[in-house]
């Protein structure tokens, strides 16, 4: 009897463990942030539907709907976490928490689509005591905010690029791209790590100086580190910034 028990227990208790990538990607928000990317991504498209012909605009939407389908986009940043994060358990205890999920809710809202029309034109100035603007100095270093930031800009730019570069293939060097690129995503950095602070002022503004310690704590941390970087590699997978689309295809 008891090891039919035992048995039962390690057969509800073994997926859950195997699956500690999966449950730490839907967690962190994974799932909503690509949708709300793909929001963005729809108003970068119909931005050049009036300039473009008919034809042109077309294979641009196919394009980048390809390139960025939910489910590729979704298996591409998976793996990668997987293969990146060793042991997703440290950052999973953290994102299920009550002080993660009131992170992760405040990241999601900054990212929706009525939020960003709202903050179009830049984010208000935020006051903060010496103290806050202290702990929001140690997060802004601890986060790969410039770097993902970058990532999300360049490929919502790059839309029309790529489409433009499939349609006419070799327009640009392979070495010729890659260094525009490169130089882009230095310049896209700069100008994000200018107002970073400020940033993370905003998106965090509910969270008390206690808990925003406590954040900053965890993202300084070896298992903090270890997350972030795998995240921002999961990123950098999942958009394929500068990749050959048809390298893409599944």
């Amino acid at each position: 009897m008891r090891r039919l028990l035992f048995s039962l227990l390690m057969f509800c208790v073994m997926p859950a463990w195997a699956d500690g990538h999966d449950q730490l990607y839907k967690v962190a928000g994974w799932p909503e942030q690509r949708a709300h990317f793909n929001d963005a991504l729809s108003a970068a498209q119909q931005r050049y539907q009036n300039s473009l012909p008919p034809a042109v605009f077309q294979a641009l939407v196919n394009n980048s709907n390809q390139r960025f389908s939910p489910k590729a986009v979704d298996q591409r940043a998976e793996a990668q976490l997987r293969k990146t994060l060793a042991d997703p358990k440290p950052a999973l205890t953290f994102f299920q928490s009550p002080l993660g999920k009131k992170i992760v809710a405040a990241e999601l809202l900054a990212t929706r689509r009525d939020q960003l029309a709202k903050n179009a034109k830049g984010l208000p100035k935020m006051q903060a005591s010496d103290s806050r603007l202290l702990i929001i100095g140690h997060l802004a270093q601890a986060l790969p905010a410039r770097e993902a930031g970058a990532e999300v800009s360049l490929a919502i730019a790059g839309v029309a690029a790529d489409s433009l570069s499939s349609m006419i293939p070799g327009l640009l060097g392979g070495g010729q791209a890659q260094g525009m690129l490169n130089g882009q995503r230095e310049r896209l950095m700069e100008q994000i790590g200018s107002d970073l602070n400020n940033t993370l002022l905003y998106v965090y503004r509910d969270l008390s100086d206690n808990e925003l310690e406590e954040f900053a704590t965890f993202a300084e941390s070896a298992e903090g580190q270890a997350y972030y970087k795998a995240a921002l590699a999961a990123i950098r997978a999942g958009l394929a910034v500068g990749q050959d689309t048809s390298t893409l295809r599944q």
